[in-house]
């Protein structure tokens, strides 16, 4: 069977039949459009895609990961404002011939994931095309409090991290080398797990600046030194690097710092607190704001390449 079978309003019927509503949707599929709650009268917005060979590979991850993967990149950008997501819109386009067990599988990830975080995949669009392609737009709510964004940072706050880092990275290479072990990170690559509760609770404890660690923590971070017009510094010894990454590096020779500064896709939130501030609960601190310019590591200009660029590398 594939989706040309079955017809894109066949395949409506049996996705959303998948997906449940939570209490921010108040009208979800079926009509011209959505409608959600937004209490604070300002909704955060964001948008990403993800496009099969460029962003992931069906032989290397199930259609469910791809949908919590798809959702995470979206939530975690909405959690990096200071805001509570509360609704996903997404759009499909896909080969004729892919089977629809594959697009209710990804509905099932992209729900379970918003489920998280208490969000509902409310709407979207399908579509044949030769590449598949899913792009996702996450909307959330702000509860009252100012969006915290990447321009705030000044010199003197303290640089702090929630979740992790390099995992999915690390996974990433194993992958790309025809490997599917270590499990746990292989697993990272395939569904980040990301901190969304530490965006809000950022926010409520003074954050000065935030920003989702998708492309890499230097790369990242080197937005929020340009925005706020500041110098970053982060030290080395802070980051901790575990069992199976030590190990998975030694055996394919690759140096891990490389993936903890300067891997993506763990989607961890990077924060700025003013100095006096105490940090909230899962966070920890990592470096340093300054006067000047870029990103450094131990005072020192980084060696190699700071992060992803989606005009370069393929998967």
């Amino acid at each position: 069977m594939t989706v040309a079978n079955v017809g894109e309003f066949g395949l409506i019927d049996r996705v959303t039949a998948r997906l449940a509503q939570g209490e921010s949707c108040l009208l979800g599929p079926g009509d011209d459009a959505a409608v959600v709650a937004a209490p604070d009268r300002r909704v955060v917005a964001s948008t990403d895609v993800l496009v099969e060979g460029r962003h992931f590979r069906r032989d290397w991850s199930g259609a469910r990961d791809v949908g919590h993967r798809a959702a995470a990149a979206n939530l975690a950008d909405i959690a990096a404002m200071g805001a509570t997501p509360t609704a996903l819109l997404v759009a499909l386009c896909m080969p004729a011939d892919l089977d629809p067990a594959w697009a209710e599988e990804l509905a099932d990830g992209l729900g379970a994931e918003a489920a998280l975080v208490g969000a509902s995949v409310v709407g979207g669009d399908m579509s044949a095309s030769p590449t598949l392609t899913i792009a996702v737009t996450a909307l959330g709510d702000l509860a009252g409090r100012p969006p915290v964004v990447r321009s705030g940072a000044r010199p003197g706050d303290v640089v702090a991290l929630a979740g992790r880092t390099g995992w999915a990275a690390a996974g990433y290479t194993v992958l790309s080398r025809g490997f599917r072990t270590p499990r746990l990170l292989v697993e990272a690559f395939r569904r980040p797990e990301v901190p969304y509760a530490a965006g809000p609770s950022a926010a409520e404890h003074g954050a000065t600046a935030m920003i989702d660690v998708s492309d890499g923590l230097l790369a990242d971070l080197g937005h929020v030194a340009k925005a706020s017009g500041v110098a970053v510094d982060l030290t080395r010894e802070a980051f901790e690097v575990p069992r199976q990454m030590r190990d998975a590096a030694q055996a394919l020779g690759v140096d891990p710092y490389t993936w903890i500064l300067a891997g993506g896709d763990d989607h961890a939130l990077a924060a700025t607190f003013p100095a006096t501030a105490a940090l909230p609960e899962g966070w920890r601190p990592v470096g340093r704001v300054t006067e000047g310019a870029g990103v450094t590591v131990d005072g020192a200009p980084y060696a190699g390449t700071a992060g992803w660029d989606h005009f370069r590398r393929t998967e």
